[in-house]
């Protein structure tokens, strides 16, 4: 049923993996590297194959096909794998979330980080045996990170990036601890207060960011009991809500005064340093 794959671990995972893996794009210049791609991906899945030659469309397919998840060259003729993420990123597709995987021959620090704050899920350094592709689907598939929608950054949580190429201080011990929720409020705080100062320059990003971590906000005082913090927060998604769906725009003094009740839960010794960057 897959391939050549014989070993029960292997067939049992790729088994859990297929129904992620049916619509694939491949976005590479080079005809030579998608087909290698294409093929591994109808050993594994079996799946609708799309390529794209270019950045652009590339945008235009997964716009049009909705890819359950994309792999793109980092650099070449018309094609450039950061660019290419970081507006996906950014757009409105349906697929926005999508895994992105980076293939590329040059693995270098500079890369990696790159695509990593670009919002890749995945690096893949080229020549890659099957092994090397079933970890990075597994990783996008099945060990899934949480999405981090700020202004900054949008993309999966990078203190859990899981390239086999990085294993630099992303892999701190500390990175894999839960998160206690008064941190957790703390660090939604910091990029609700960021998303406030780009509400007029920045409108739908920022709104999208301001929603997500009312969400955030609301789980956590579910968490901790908080009554009065999720009076709070829902009272300000209610308002973004409203704000979303009109076409005025949006006022940034008075986009802060909404949120002057939730910006009080701002713990009075925080300190920026103590939380992790997203």
């Amino acid at each position: 049923m897959f391939g050549n794959f014989s070993r029960n671990d292997d067939a049992k995972t790729i088994a859990h993996m297929a129904p992620m893996l049916k619509r694939v794009l491949v976005v590479d210049p080079q005809p030579t590297s998608a087909n290698v791609i294409a093929e591994h991906m109808r050993t594994v899945s079996k799946p609708d194959v799309w390529v794209a030659p270019t950045t652009d469309k590339g945008l235009k397919q997964a716009d049009k096909v909705k890819p359950d998840i994309i792999f793109v060259e980092l650099a070449g003729e018309k094609v450039d794998g950061v660019d290419f993420t970081r507006r996906l990123r950014r757009s409105s597709f349906a697929c926005r979330k999508a895994p992105v995987i980076l293939v590329t021959s040059q693995a270098t620090a500079a890369a990696i980080l790159a695509a990593r704050d670009a919002g890749v899920h995945e690096f893949l350094r080229r020549p890659f045996t099957i092994k090397d592709l079933l970890k990075r689907l597994e990783a996008v598939t099945l060990n899934g990170r949480d999405w981090i929608e700020a202004v900054g950054y949008v993309g999966p949580d990078r203190r859990r990036f899981n390239s086999g190429d990085y294993s630099g201080p992303l892999k701190r011990q500390t990175d894999t601890q839960a998160t206690p929720e008064e941190a957790r409020v703390a660090q939604a705080l910091k990029i609700l207060r960021s998303a406030l100062l780009a509400v007029e320059s920045d409108r739908m990003q920022a709104i999208r960011a301001l929603q997500a971590q009312t969400l955030e906000l609301e789980e956590a005082a579910k968490a901790m009991a908080d009554e009065k913090l999720l009076a709070a927060t829902t009272s300000f998604h209610h308002y973004l809500f409203e704000a979303a769906n009109s076409n005025l725009p949006l006022v940034r003094v008075e986009v802060e005064r909404r949120a002057v009740p939730l910006l009080a839960y701002m713990p009075a010794d925080y300190d920026e340093r103590r939380v992790v960057r997203v």
